[in-house]
């Protein structure tokens, strides 16, 4: 099922202004793999003179050949020429495009592997003086290579792109749009499930229920998302078995980098640099208490960011064996009685993304974070949620993510909230306010957020 295109307003925007301007351009995207970057691509060069080519592993002679075809569609001729180089083929592309033409090199980091020479030959005939406007627009799922070709200060493109941007996932609330009239405890399940990657919603769309798709689509040797994860990291870097090792580690429940470092018999040292490129990826998060210092390590807690990736990490890895065997319904059945917990991590995570957008007791605050410790009697607590307003930093509100409640729940879990909050030392002496976000089970009301209320202001 195809879903219909949601949301990218503003970076279809920049896209087409770009690709329409006066002077030649060059324009970048990139970003995870499923996140609809062809497709904006695609709709961004409608109703211009384009060209669109999605480059793939074949021997750069080849990739010409096909390219020279496409062209021709817009430059009758084009592909009776043989181009024995890519300086070839752009120069006559650059000489014979007419004004205004875009061509889009999706996938560019393929022909970059076969062609190591292709972007000083870009940035060569980037930096002619034109006599007419001729875009170029390159696009990779590889954030790694993708970097390395454009960004990096080293690079033969660097500083030439008038664009660059970033195909993040969508956040939960534009999977109400593409689930059609769920309601909010739903949509945070299937979000739970499926994360903010377009392309999953598609396929989970198949199935009557989100337990359905999980199991046919993740569960399923023969699902397209089994292997998802390995074909994920295979984008991003040369050796995945770090990767795939840090990932592993940290789902089971090793969240700190000395227990990390353990795990793998590695120095902490050595492990920096891999965690900073898996946050950077989005795969991974970086967390330290409210009010810490960015420098106090030791306090840092990385956890599993991608809530597809967590789920995939938690259930499929370490059940290869069952599922291979044939017993799909056995994982499955782990994964039901599991649901309520897991999606509760995923809820907690929802919840604290929504409070920049909130009033809550007549107060904007700041994004919020966790805060994890010794309470002041030396008993350990935590807290979900803790942000700062933005007019005054001595004002502070405490809050708690529950997957589940009732009406008679709320005013002992706020007096509680409030009696744990003023244990805090990292709070001693701030004005405290006290919220909850329930995901199911009560009706939002003053100081209390359903599923609802937080995918609306998600918007």
């Amino acid at each position: 099922m195809k879903l219909s295109f949601l949301n990218r307003t503003a970076e279809l925007k920049r896209l087409q202004k770009a690709l329409t301007a006066k002077n030649s351009s060059l324009v970048c995207l990139y970003g995870r793999r499923r996140c609809g970057k062809s497709r904006l691509l695609q709709r961004a060069l409608n109703h211009y003179p384009h060209v669109y080519f999605i480059g793939d592993e074949r021997e750069s002679s080849l990739q010409r050949q096909a390219l020279s075809v496409e062209i021709n569609r817009l430059i009758p001729g084009f592909e009776r020429a043989e181009y024995r180089t890519w300086d070839d083929l752009l120069q006559r592309w650059y000489s014979d495009a007419p004004s205004g033409a875009i061509l889009a090199l999706d996938e560019f980091p393929f022909l970059a592997m076969s062609s190591p020479e292709l972007p000083g030959i870009l940035q060569k005939h980037i930096d002619k003086e034109a006599t007419k406007p001729v875009h170029i627009c390159l696009c990779g799922s590889s954030q790694r290579m993708m970097y390395g070709l454009v960004m990096d200060a080293s690079a033969p493109l660097y500083g030439r792109a008038r664009e660059i941007l970033k195909i993040a996932p969508l956040n939960a609330y534009y999977l109400k749009s593409a689930m059609r009239n769920r309601n909010g405890e739903k949509i945070v399940e299937a979000f739970a499930a499926w994360g903010g990657i377009p392309r999953y919603w598609e396929l989970a769309l198949e199935y009557s229920s989100t337990f359905e798709a999980i199991k046919e689509l993740i569960l399923n040797p023969l699902g397209v998302l089994y292997r998802e994860p390995e074909r994920l990291l295979s984008d991003q870097m040369r050796d995945t078995r770090q990767a795939a090792s840090l990932l592993s580690i940290i789902s089971q429940g090793c969240h700190r980098l000395s227990e990390i470092a353990a795990r793998l018999g590695k120095p902490a040292t050595s492990l920096t640099r891999p965690l900073a490129i898996l946050a950077e990826l989005g795969l991974i998060v970086r967390e330290i208490p409210f009010g810490a210092s960015l420098r106090d390590s030791k306090r840092t807690l990385y956890s599993i960011a991608d809530p597809f990736l967590r789920l995939w990490l938690k259930f499929v890895e370490p059940n290869r064996s069952l599922m291979e065997a044939g017993l799909i319904d056995r994982v499955g059945n782990t994964v039901v009685k599991q649901w309520p917990q897991y999606v509760g991590t995923v809820w907690e995570q929802l919840s604290r993304q929504s409070v920049p957008y909130l009033s809550i007791n007549g107060h904007q605050w700041k994004p919020a974070s966790r805060w994890w410790g010794k309470a002041i009697d030396g008993e350990m607590m935590e807290f979900d949620i803790v942000s700062s307003a933005f007019d005054n930093d001595e004002n502070v509100l405490v809050g708690e993510a529950k997957h589940s409640g009732t009406a008679k729940d709320i005013e002992r879990l706020l007096i509680d909230l409030k009696s744990n909050a003023q244990r805090c030392p990292a709070l001693k002496g701030k004005n405290i306010y006290c919220a909850l976000w329930i995901m199911k089970g009560v009706r939002a009301r003053e100081n209390v957020f359903t599923a609802d209320e937080v995918l609306e202001v998600l918007k």
